[in-house]
């Protein structure tokens, strides 16, 4: 082989090494950036909990949160760029243990649907509480519809409300919205509630079960993701917490 047709051959072999490696490291590099958009939803989603819990007699009721079988907190719900009332948001979902402890969280998206009381707000933070698990169970499925497979009542605010703890379970779930500071139930009739199967391949791998990961206890390194949000919970919803109520109640 003469030396040219070696340098030839070679030079090809280092540029297609070279291309492999940078596609190695800009998947490397994609996959990072994913992760820590995630860990970003998880932190917000963390901080309006304890924003919100925090708020003198402007929080959820506690009466409300002892029933709670599962807590959504979507950050940042923005007004879709298509349809009127059209609306896109992305946050996490828990639900409670049998023991009354909060189960790992999974990621979920919402989108659609007309946000009752938010007529000129360009975006809004979204918690949704749900009271029985008949509630969850479409979404656990795949996708749940808001006022069709369970429905969604706006949700009642501070202490005046525990008066009303009757009226409180009549509803799968009670939502709420925050915007521009102001925080009060808010109706979500039409919105579908989906899983974010990226986001939790991206997080627990795969294949992903919303079963098997509510189930099992966080790793550390998916806590680094989703701790900020399992923390909140455990902070200001456990303190409410009550006997858990059994599937089906």
């Amino acid at each position: 082989m003469n030396s040219k047709r070696f340098s030839i051959i070679t030079g090809a072999a280092v540029f297609t090494l070279s291309c492999l490696a940078i596609l190695l490291f800009t998947q490397a590099g994609t996959a990072a950036v994913k992760l820590s958009d995630d860990a970003e939803r998880a932190t917000n989603a963390g901080a309006i909990l304890g924003e919100i819990m925090s708020a003198p007699d402007q929080d959820i009721p506690e009466a409300l949160l002892k029933r709670a079988q599962g807590i959504a907190v979507i950050p940042h719900v923005v007004k879709g760029a298509f349809g009127v009332g059209g609306r896109y948001g992305k946050g996490l979902i828990s639900q409670r243990n049998a023991d009354g402890s909060w189960g790992t969280p999974f990621f979920i998206e919402i989108g659609g649907g007309s946000f009752g009381l938010q007529l000129g707000v360009e975006a809004t933070d979204l918690i949704m509480v749900f009271t029985n698990r008949e509630g969850i169970q479409p979404l656990l499925k795949g996708n749940l519809k808001l006022g069709a497979d369970a429905s969604a009542t706006a949700g009642p605010v501070g202490r005046t409300a525990e008066a009303g703890t009757d009226v409180l379970l009549k509803s799968a779930i009670y939502s709420y919205s925050r915007s521009k500071g102001l925080f009060a139930g808010v109706a979500l009739d039409g919105a579908v509630l989906s899983i974010d199967d990226s986001a939790n391949e991206t997080v627990y791998g795969k294949p992903f079960t919303v079963a098997k990961t509510s189930a099992s206890k966080p790793t550390a390194a998916q806590m680094e993701v989703v701790g900020p949000f399992v923390l909140a919970l455990q902070k200001y919803v456990s303190r409410a917490q009550s006997a858990a109520i059994p599937a089906g109640k």
